[in-house]
């Protein structure tokens, strides 16, 4: 009888080392969740939204690993993302903070903000009014102009905007270094990124994590937290719920 327990105890062991390691593998090469935890992407994204990120879609880094050991540099399979990607990298200045932003300026481009309207390359990109719109800001919510923002290539997506003479609003041109991408939220007003050097500044590709897909669960944190199921009917936002990240 003792054997037989001693041999339980062992396949136990076994099972879940296996699936521990299944599922570090599918974190690294295939989708890793990650939570919203500010508004800087709001409307695309809102706070307490929970989406899954492609670890394929820019290939691989020392990055696509957890904990980020520094086993290699650069990329393996790498592909440069499209204008308009929303991603998730590693913050250069402390790589132990993931962040997710849009994907503005590639390699080479000149990105520059004047009067609340981004320049690409010395062309203002075409930015169309849709409305107002109340982003809710942990217990406040505040009134901003929501555009609809065409970039480059034709990606189109929801940005907003509480005026257009905001600090981040006339920027300095910023050329992007090879190697690099330059990002932006797209709550314009709201978001540290590409634009503050000292903060964020140009992000090598290296750091690139994956690329945001889809929304699996979203909840209203001012109504419920995530583990309090009883609260689900109310707080969950049911209509984000499997829905892409464009």
């Amino acid at each position: 009888m003792a054997k037989k327990k001693s041999g339980g105890w062992l396949e136990s062991a076994k099972t879940i080392l296996y699936a521990g390691l299944i599922a570090i593998g599918i974190r690294t090469i295939a989708f890793e969740p990650f939570n919203i935890p500010s508004g800087s992407m709001i409307p695309t994204l809102l706070v307490g939204d929970y989406l899954f990120v492609s670890k394929f879609s820019y290939g691989y880094s020392r990055y696509s690993m957890p904990f980020g050991p520094n086993l290699f540099s650069g990329r393996i399979l790498g592909r440069v993302p499209e204008r308009g990607d929303v991603a998730v990298f590693k913050l250069p200045r402390d790589p132990s903070q993931d962040y997710i932003k849009r994907i503005i300026g590639l390699p080479g481009d000149r990105i520059q903000v004047r009067g609340g309207i981004l320049q690409i390359n010395g062309q203002a990109v075409k930015r169309e009014p849709i409305g107002t719109y109340l982003a809710e800001d942990r217990e406040s919510r505040i009134p901003t102009r929501e555009y609809k923002e065409t970039l480059p290539g034709g990606r189109v997506h929801d940005i907003i905007e509480q005026s257009d003479d905001m600090p981040l609003d006339n920027t300095q041109e910023y050329r992007v270094p090879d190697g690099h991408v330059f990002a932006m939220g797209d709550n314009r007003d709201n978001s540290l990124d590409s634009r503050v050097q000292s903060g964020v500044g140009f992000i090598p590709i290296e750091n690139l994590v994956g690329r945001a897909e889809f929304i699996f669960f979203s909840i209203d944190g001012n109504r419920a937290s995530w583990w309090e199921i009883w609260a689900w009917p109310m707080a969950v936002r049911w209509d984000r719920l499997f829905s892409a990240v464009r």
